[in-house]
């Protein structure tokens, strides 16, 4: 790996390390939502949804759209769609039922 990238690339993956901000983006991809929206969908505080969204937004995961009085979020598909299909294929060729993989055991799942 390049020198640098590591801690570009640790950054990157910590800054979606989060079920908070995981949860953000799945919600997004089904449509764009102010803060107001997307904290009674998740059952959050506004004030935990505006702190995780600010990382999500200057790593330019989710955009920002001003519209009126209000900041209308939505998923960065470029970025975010190809993450969610790596991610989707990795689990079905290498992870099978999901039994042994350790991640999935933190989780409780």
């Amino acid at each position: 790996m390049k020198k640098g990238l590591t801690e570009f690339c640790y950054g990157f993956f910590s800054t979606l390390a989060n079920p908070t901000r995981l949860a953000i983006i799945g919600k997004l991809r089904d449509q764009p939502m102010n803060v107001t929206t997307l904290a009674e969908a998740l059952g959050q505080e506004q004030s935990m949804i505006s702190h995780n969204l600010r990382p999500l937004v200057q790593c330019s995961f989710v955009n920002a759209e001003r519209k009126g009085k209000q900041r209308v979020y939505s998923v960065n598909l470029e970025t975010v769609e190809p993450l969610v299909e790596v991610v989707e294929r990795h689990a079905t060729r290498h992870c099978g039922g999901g039994d042994t993989c350790p991640a999935r055991r933190r989780l409780g799942a």
